[in-house]
């Protein structure tokens, strides 16, 4: 064999096998991870996010731009969107700390707040049992207005006109529903409710080409002023809440096939965007079309009529096969309650201590760049809930919504305040406050992530194909070499400043956004108490 390729090998030594260098990559590196690989593709994640963000909120959308102004309700509906999507980005960012498959807000509790894991996820459970109950009251409430839009009340016997009926004919169908385990087995009955959703979007703009809506001439539109104060903060609840669907997102995250930054970023931008145009679109020609006396719920005003029967039909579909979407997280939440234990302050330190020598403590799980499994693809973790206790705690949500819808005939103001502390703990507060807890730079947890990427860029290098051309490491001028080192080196540490800022960037904007989480709340729970009472 020729000297210069035996020089070339010896710089360059042969590599092991691919299966003994094997090291996990981050969420934001693309390539195989150990641990739980998710099955679901990108476009079942955006509809069943798509799904859980569009709701019984698209309803109320007219009135809001009616309180707020067109002008300053575009503003507001563009900034919630934005907001929310912020949210969702950190936790992309904090899935990234964890094992792959595992990411939760309460794995994210127990290493960041583990004392305070309990009350996060009782208020993550409290909010989507609330919004369930929600869907069983708008099912028992629309299902007799339904029903007479297609028949006289003489000829149909008494029980189908009956709301307790109907609430208890759909908990039939439900049900099955709501013990899938996987999120992804909803992608179908998500495509079925974003159906339902564009028929209401597309009855709204017809009755706006058509023009034949009742129009209040003598209240001009408002474009620039608003009505009120009074008015547009008892709105600005409906719109923040409209975009809530970060209790199923770190399902998402764990579920997706493909993990990669770029692809979860694009799942959250296309759900978002898609949800804001949706948004906007009924907004505008919903407000249009009634004005200033424009109501609550824009499909009730329009005169009776097939139409108008067949929307009321299928806003009861799209919040039917919503439903199993609140059961998921809140299962899970429920779950997490259940598992918590109080640790104490020196057990705490203790954790620290190992985790600064890189030890693991007796109870924890193995580092996330240790298989768990021999076929993770396949095989369940040993975290997941038993069929038991899933069947068990599933059980107990269903039995506790259907005996609350069952006596309860509204929650709105319940609903208000759950929305105004849950929606907004989940949306902006836990995002902004795990991702700036974790990514500190004195945390373990983020050291360890740095040294991962670091490893990850060193493997990457030593990649790079050896020299093709016999004699070419022979061949190669010193200064030459010495100029490209210096050059390399000054763009890997542009990069890395680079990167550094755009991580500290990253962390106050996390905290902005937690304080601004605050704001909402406190300024929606004022609404919900002292505005809405006095109106």
């Amino acid at each position: 064999m020729p000297s210069s390729v035996l020089s070339a090998e010896n710089d360059h030594p042969a590599r092991p096998p691919s299966t003994a260098r094997r090291r996990p990559r981050t969420p934001n590196k693309v390539g195989k991870e150990l641990g739980v690989i998710g099955q679901a593709s990108w476009i079942s994640s955006v509809i069943n996010l798509v799904n859980t963000i569009v709701g019984a909120g698209v309803l109320a959308m007219p009135h809001a731009m009616s309180s707020f102004g067109m002008l300053l309700a575009t503003i507001v509906i563009l900034w919630a969107g934005l907001t929310s999507s912020f949210g969702l980005y950190l936790q992309t960012r904090c899935a990234a700390y964890l094992e792959r498959g595992s990411a939760s807000f309460f794995a994210l509790s127990q290493i960041t707040y583990p004392n305070a894991a309990v009350i996060f996820d009782a208020a993550i459970a409290i909010k989507c049992f609330g919004v369930g109950v929600s869907y069983l009251i708008i099912i028992g409430d629309l299902m007799p207005g339904v029903v007479l839009g297609f028949a006289d009340e003489s000829q149909l016997v008494p029980f189908l006109i009956d709301r307790r009926f109907w609430v208890t004919a759909f908990m039939l169908v439900v049900i099955p529903l709501s013990f899938l385990r996987r999120l992804d087995s909803l992608k179908y009955t998500s495509v079925i409710a974003l159906l339902s959703i564009g028929y209401l979007v597309i009855l709204v703009v017809y009755h706006f080409a058509a023009k034949d809506t009742i129009y209040d001439h003598d209240s001009p539109l408002r474009i620039i002023r608003w009505a009120g104060p009074v008015e547009a903060l008892s709105s600005f609840p409906v719109i923040v809440f409209a975009y809530t669907c970060h209790q199923n997102m770190f399902s998402i995250l764990n579920e997706i096939k493909d993990n990669s930054h770029f692809s979860t970023t694009s799942v959250l931008v296309a759900s978002n965007g898609s949800a804001a145009a949706v948004y906007l679109l009924v907004a505008f020609t919903g407000y249009i079309s009634f004005g200033n006396i424009v109501g609550g719920n824009i499909v009730a005003q329009y005169a009776p009529s097939v139409s108008s029967t067949i929307a009321r039909a299928a806003i009861v579909v799209m919040v039917m096969f919503s439903y199993p979407l609140q059961v998921h997280p809140c299962r899970a939440s429920v779950d997490a309650v259940l598992k918590w234990r109080p640790k104490g302050k020196l057990f705490s330190q203790f954790r620290n201590v190992l985790a600064r020598h890189n030890i693991s403590p007796p109870d924890a799980s193995p580092p996330r760049y240790e298989p768990l499994l021999a076929a993770p693809s396949i095989a369940p973790r040993k975290s997941d809930m038993s069929d038991t206790r899933f069947a068990a705690i599933t059980t107990v949500i269903i039995v506790l919504s259907y005996i609350v819808a069952m006596t309860v005939s509204s929650l709105s103001a319940v609903l208000g305040y759950v929305g105004a502390t849950g929606s907004t703990s989940i949306s902006y507060i836990l995002p902004g406050l795990f991702y700036y807890k974790i990514s500190a730079p004195d945390s373990p947890h983020h050291q360890r992530l740095l040294k991962e990427e670091d490893d990850f860029d060193v493997d990457s290098d030593d990649d790079e194909p050896l020299p093709r051309r016999r004699g070419s490491v022979e061949r190669e001028n010193e200064n030459d070499g010495l100029l490209g080192n210096s050059i390399l080196s000054r763009m890997s540490n542009s990069l890395r400043r680079s990167k550094t800022w755009r991580r500290k960037t990253l962390r106050r904007l996390s905290l902005a956004l937690a304080v601004y989480g605050v704001v909402v709340m406190v300024t929606c729970l004022i609404t919900n108490t002292f505005f809405l009472a006095a109106h």
